[in-house]
């Protein structure tokens, strides 16, 4: 056994020693390096590119101090200078501010110390690049289909990628971007959250526990003014989804309003400036999961590192529109004050006890059995109360969990004191929030199916085909946030930021951004009809052009330069849920 291990041992550090030296000498030809190409380029924007040495170039060494140079296919420096490639640093070199000024395949020559390498890259004109969103919104305003409006964006997006090769675009749709999509960690989290507390809606309905809390207010609505603000607190209370708040406030209180005298138009629009507005900016709802993800994967493209949640939440005090609709919603349900049309029709149901105009046709009827609990079910408030209860309090420990080891070696490393909130900021801001935000959604469906349950208000039966019957009501949210994401892809490869700052830097202040946004977001969301799908066609284009912007002038600070970025980010919000409310 022994005289067979020496020979054995020998013969493999021949064949290292073997390989050691193949590995320092590269094929005749063959750089001992690779470059990273974006897919496509466009005239007159700049680009990167990254160069990756070999192991082979550092045989034996370190570090490895060389040149590089980056030539057009004229034999135009676009750059040069020096680098030290190290082992113990990323030996990767990153190559920025690279511009093509003419549309094609550009060749390129990419030299590094003694050794070259070329390399061609597809280059469109800079104007395509606003093709793809563009065309979502024009197709959305005139199918009022956002997800064909969307996924019609993404394939033309993926054409021009794919050197305008409409076969290869439309199946690189969906095998490359769709699962490219699918397979983010992230985005499942959020897909996973959205369609587990769309379940946990469908059973705390069904178990009457949204019509307890309704009932339980509307016992203190003795006239107009106590219907119309009940109704308001009826729509602030069910904050979790703008769909269930609609269906359960709108159903439940229009008996009431009705024996109050209080008109459908008052109504209707009591509960529409509460669904949306609340559930854009409560810190757990089916909309946050959403909007948090839109605003990581902008960040993910510009390489920024910031805690999508966090910045969520600084953006709520600068979420003007749907702050404004509901103190506006709570001072006209108070002061009895009415305009217009409005006031013509609670002088109609005051007067004649007529709630609806002669000539009126209600556009629907909002009746879901998997939202709307059975007559014979007993509506009690605990079994809304405690679930969204659990949920709330799973998010806010599991944030302080998962935030608490990294956020208090961060304080810890800090040199000037901190205040508490500033230590809280910290720790949520290392935290995972999307961990946290499924681990809530689960357990707050387990403890809806296991009180209606055990309570004998559901079969277990009937409470899981609730539960299915609110991930079922999720579906379409589900589709258009993976649209969403792949158009926010498609954005970033095309650079469609980066363009739109180059374009709008000379005449558009930074300062002026947010109001530029928030005007674009509200036309779309009027003409779409669509919140979501607005958000999804903005974010990646607004988010990259807030945070560069400002980096054009040095006379904004750091901080005011956040203030940008946040108040823009608000303003896609804003701007989305005020067309969405103003629209037919």
């Amino acid at each position: 056994m022994i005289r067979l291990k020496t020979p054995v041992l020998l013969i493999s550090l021949l064949l290292i020693l073997g390989a050691g030296r193949v590995l320092a000498s590269p094929p005749e030809g063959e750089a001992p390096f690779s470059v990273k190409l974006p897919q496509v380029a466009l005239s007159g924007v700049p680009f990167s590119l990254t160069i990756h040495p070999s192991l082979a170039a550092f045989l034996g060494q370190d570090s490895l101090p060389t040149s590089y140079q980056v030539l057009d296919g004229e034999g135009k420096v676009l750059a040069s200078g020096q680098k030290s490639f190290s082992l113990s640093e990323s030996p990767d070199i990153e190559i920025d501010k690279l511009t093509l000024h003419h549309a094609g395949s550009n060749a390129l020559t990419i030299t590094v110390g003694a050794h070259s390498q070329s390399a061609s890259l597809h280059t469109i004109p800079a104007f395509l690049s606003l093709v793809p969103p563009l065309l979502a919104i024009l197709i959305a305003l005139i199918s009022r289909q956002v997800i064909v409006a969307l996924f019609f964006g993404v394939w033309i997006g993926v054409t021009l990628i794919y050197n305008y090769n409409l076969i290869t675009g439309f199946f690189y749709t969906f095998d490359k971007y769709l699962i490219s999509t699918l397979a983010n960690a992230d985005h499942v989290y959020i897909l996973v959250f959205s369609l587990v507390l769309g379940g946990m809606v469908g059973v705390i309905s069904k178990a009457g526990g949204t019509q307890g809390i309704v009932e339980r207010m509307s016992a203190y609505a003795k006239g107009p003014r106590g219907g119309q603000v009940s109704t308001w607190l009826m729509g602030i209370l069910i904050f979790f989804d703008d769909y269930a708040n609609t269906l359960i406030v709108g159903n439940t209180m229009r008996p009431l309003t009705d024996r109050l005298r209080i008109s459908r138009e008052k109504l209707s629009y009591l509960v529409d400036s509460t669904a949306a507005p609340v559930a854009n900016i409560a810190l757990v709802s089916t909309w946050i999961g959403y909007e948090i993800s839109l605003i990581n994967d902008s960040f993910q493209t510009m390489g920024v590192e910031q805690n999508a949640y966090l910045t969520f939440i600084k953006t709520i005090p600068l979420n003007f529109y749907p702050l404004f609709s509901l103190a506006f919603g709570l001072m006209i349900a108070y002061m009895l004050r009415d305009f217009g049309p409005m006031w013509h029709a609670e002088t109609r149901a005051r007067q004649t006890g007529h709630v609806l105009r002669a000539d009126a046709t209600p556009l629907a009827k909002l009746d879901d059995e998997a939202m709307i609990a059975d007559e014979n079910t007993p509506k009690r408030s605990r079994f809304a109360l405690i679930p969204v209860a659990v949920v709330i309090l799973t998010v806010s420990l599991g944030l302080l969990y998962t935030g608490w080891d990294p956020g208090m070696e961060k304080i810890g490393a800090s040199s000037e004191p901190l205040s508490a909130f500033r230590k809280l900021s910290i720790i949520i801001g290392e935290s995972n929030s999307f961990s946290t935000l499924m681990w809530a959604a689960f357990l707050g469906s387990l403890t809806a199916i296991v009180m209606a349950t055990a309570g004998r208000v559901l079969k277990l039966t009937v409470a899981m085909e609730a539960w299915v019957s609110g991930i079922r009501a999720m579906t379409m949210a589900a589709v258009i946030l993976s649209a969403a994401w792949m158009i926010g892809d498609v954005c970033g490869e095309l650079f469609t930021g980066a363009y739109v700052l180059q374009i709008t830097s000379s005449f558009l202040l930074p300062q002026l951004i947010p109001l530029f946004v928030f005007i674009t977001a509200a036309v779309i969301a009027f003409a779409t009809g669509t919140s979501w799908g607005t958000m999804a066609i903005l974010m990646p284009i607004a988010i990259p052009l807030a945070h560069q912007a400002p980096t054009l002038d040095p006379a904004i600070g750091e901080a005011h330069a956040m203030l940008i970025l946040l108040s823009t980010t608000a303003a896609v919000l804003a701007g989305a849920t005020f067309g969405d409310h103003c629209s037919p």
